[in-house]
């Protein structure tokens, strides 16, 4: 997997993107992140890329120029099956868009800043617009950084066990279950018998009602979707 990102802060993504899965996923040539700078496609002497907004109004707006420059770059390079605008007001981006989002080889993820992009940019270019919640971050940065550990640790062989990331909460629709490990008994609290029983039926029942009892509890809105 490709994931191209446009940013006016690439800079941001240097220490997320060198550690842990998605380091160790470059490595091993299972995915590949390029970060490019929207302010090297301004023909600005200043570099400038954002300018205020028709109609008035406070903050902003992020000039189409150097972006369409950036994206018809990127795009006579690579054949993109999604080219994502990140802003506040696209599809809720959850594990179901992720898993569908994970099946594309080549993405280009744009991080919007100030009050947005002129929106004559969202018409023409943009296929897929996301939201990685309902609140507002300061620029798209950080919803680029969760897409992409999202999507990369889907990739077969990227993870140490190939069936993890199946048993990841919302994979089911349930959240995960409750997990232990060494040692058995800590502070006067044991591991459930069950889980040491041997009995794989069983043990993958007590797994499911109680991603169920916990689900009930704290999300029962994804019961509801279901």
């Amino acid at each position: 997997m490709q994931i191209d990102i446009l940013s006016i802060f690439p800079e941001m993504f240097e220490g997320p993107f060198s550690h842990s899965i998605i380091k160790r996923a470059q490595e091993k040539g299972l995915a590949q992140i390029n970060i490019y700078d929207i302010r090297s496609y301004s023909t600005n002497k200043h570099k400038r890329v954002d300018d205020y907004p028709y109609g008035g109004g406070s903050g902003m707006v992020m000039m189409a120029e150097p972006i369409v420059a950036a994206i018809e770059d990127l795009k006579s390079k690579t054949n993109y099956e999604a080219i994502v605008f990140l802003t506040p007001d696209g599809e809720l981006f959850n594990q179901k868009v992720a898993n569908r989002f994970s099946s594309f080889q080549n993405i280009l993820l744009l991080c919007g800043h100030y009050k947005g992009i002129d929106e004559r940019i969202r018409e023409k270019y943009i296929t897929h617009e996301i939201s990685v919640g309902d609140y507002v971050l300061s620029g798209g940065e950080l919803a680029a950084m969760i897409i992409t550990d999202a999507l990369i640790r889907l990739i077969p062989g990227v993870l140490g066990d190939e069936t993890s990331a199946l048993s990841d909460s919302f994979q089911d629709g349930l959240l995960s279950p409750p997990v232990y490990t060494r040692p058995f008994e800590f502070k006067g609290m044991k591991v459930p018998d069950i889980l040491l029983s041997g009995n794989e039926k069983n043990i993958a029942e007590w797994k499911f009602q109680k991603a169920l009892e916990r689900t009930k509890l704290r999300r029962p809105d994804l019961l509801e979707e279901n």
